[in-house]
Formats: C-alpha cells, sequence, structure tokens
C-alpha cells in the first residue's frame, strides 16, 4: 500500500491506496511543533483504527506547502513506515510541462492537482482548490500547466472578518435561505457563500476569456462542495483529487528518481 500526504497550510490530509484504489483517508491540522513521534503515534493510532497494518506501507509520498514540516514528516516515514518517501518538488518527474516564469515557484498542490484533473478529465480545463488560499489553475489541451489566480481563502477571509470588526461573530459556513439576509448571521453567510461562489465564476469566466476556449472547471478542496453548489460555472467537485495526484506522482516516479518539476 501506499500512503499520501497533501501538507497544506491549514490542514494535512492523509491518504491510503491500495493499487489505485483510495481505501481509507484522514484529516488533520497543520502543526510545525509536531515531532517525528508525534506523528509515528497519529498514525499508528489512524491506521489501528482502520483496521489497517503500518507494515503493509512500502512506500510514501509527500506534497507539501510547509517546509518546516517536511524534515519531521520524512523522518516519521522512515521510523515509523521504514520507508523513504518521495518529496514533490524539483528533481521529480511529474509528466507535466510547467509554463511559469519559475516553475520552482508553484506549489506542489497545484501541480498534483493539476496532473491528476488531466489525467482524470482531460483538458483544456481549470481546477479550483478551496484551500487556505483559493486557487485557480489552467491546464491546456496538451496537458501544460499553463499559470492561474490565487485569491484569499474562505476560511481565512471569514476569520479576517471576526478579527477586524468588532460586533460580528465567528459563524457556521452554511448557505443562507436568502440572500438577503434578514440578521447579522444569515447577513454574513450569504455575503461569503454567494459572494465567494460569484469570485470564483467571474475569475473562471475571464481565465477562459484569455485562454480563448470552454474548459472543464474541476473543484476540490474542502469547502468545494458549499461553493460549487452556488457556481454556475464549476462542472465536477473531486475533493480527492490532490490525493490522486500524489499518487500518480509516485506511479511516474516508481523506479526513475530523474526528471525535472
Amino acid at each position: 500500500m501506499i500512503i499520501v500526504i497533501d501538507v497544506g497550510n491549514t490542514n494535512t490530509v492523509l491518504g491510503l491506496y491500495a493499487d489505485d484504489k483510495l481505501v481509507a483517508h484522514w484529516r488533520l491540522s497543520t502543526d510545525r511543533r509536531r515531532t517525528a513521534d508525534e506523528y509515528g503515534v497519529m498514525l499508528t493510532h489512524l491506521f489501528e483504527h482502520s483496521a489497517f497494518d503500518l507494515g503493509d506501507v512500502s512506500a510514501a509520498v509527500i506534497g507539501s506547502v510547509v517546509p518546516p514540516v517536511n524534515t519531521v514528516l520524512e523522518a516519521a516515514c522512515r521510523r515509523y513506515l521504514g520507508v523513504e518517501p518521495l518529496v514533490v518538488g524539483p528533481g521529480v518527474k511529474t509528466g507535466i510541462v510547467i509554463k511559469y516564469d519559475n516553475p520552482k515557484e508553484v506549489g506542489a498542490d497545484r501541480i498534483v492537482n493539476a496532473i491528476a484533473a488531466f489525467e482524470r478529465y482531460g483538458g483544456p480545463l481549470i481546477v479550483v482548490d478551496f484551500g487556505t488560499a483559493t486557487t485557480f489553475d489552467v491546464i491546456s489541451a496538451g496537458g501544460e500547466y499553463l499559470g492561474g489566480a490565487i485569491a484569499p481563502g474562505i476560511a481565512i477571509s471569514t476569520e479576517a472578518l471576526f478579527q477586524h470588526a468588532a460586533k460580528l461573530p465567528r459563524i457556521e459556513l452554511l448557505r443562507p435561505r436568502t440572500v438577503i439576509g434578514k440578521n447579522t448571521i444569515a447577513s454574513m453567510q450569504s455575503g461569503i457563500i454567494f459572494g465567494f461562489a460569484g469570485q470564483c465564476d467571474e475569475l473562471i469566466r475571464r481565465l477562459e476569456e484569455e485562454l480563448g476556449e470552454q474548459t472543464c472547471v474541476v473543484a476540490t478542496g474542502g469547502l468545494a462542495d458549499l461553493i460549487a453548489g452556488e457556481s454556475r460555472e464549476i462542472d465536477k467537485v473531486d475533493p480527492f483529487l490532490t490525493l490522486e495526484g500524489l499518487r500518480l506522482v509516485y506511479a511516474r516516479n516508481r523506479g526513475d528518481s530523474q526528471g525535472i518539476l
């Protein structure tokens, strides 16, 4: 089995694959203070709870946008899984051409999303990832990564609103019954949910206009379902797209450690 680890700024998502089938997945908060042993204990408990054995893991792949966590996770994989993890970064074979001014600037999550989306849906396409930041990535008909856009994420924008407006409370992100809110909570929910859906649709429209083609639009990330339900442009929701991309990166590097990201 292969364990894939997607380290984001807010959450770390782990997936366990048996061949190409995702058989288990877990979501943890990303904490830069955790040690390798703490990760090892967490892995042990997660596997026991899901009735899997750590000894069955034969490979590990890490995609991270939080570099300080990488060394700790690598050590945990060696100590508790007995494997040398593949870390997505320069020198790792991805099979995708990156047409960015500096390809090394592109986050691992954006690359693996592009790989998985193109593999599943073909191109041209746009991937929208609702994470700590909301990212929009454009992939050509030939599978080239063309670039995209980055916007503040829904959760951090909502937290900023609470932090800087004394009379506004923290709220649960739920779809309000009407756009015209009749109380503070409903008004905030309306502005956040419908506002981000509108932002999403307008950016997609502009990206497609500049590309000159209609695309398949795939959404992923923790809040993808919520926003996709209000979007006119999102075609598909694929919650485990990043995990699948990490699995594909492993498959493309198995027995071949050479290549350029």
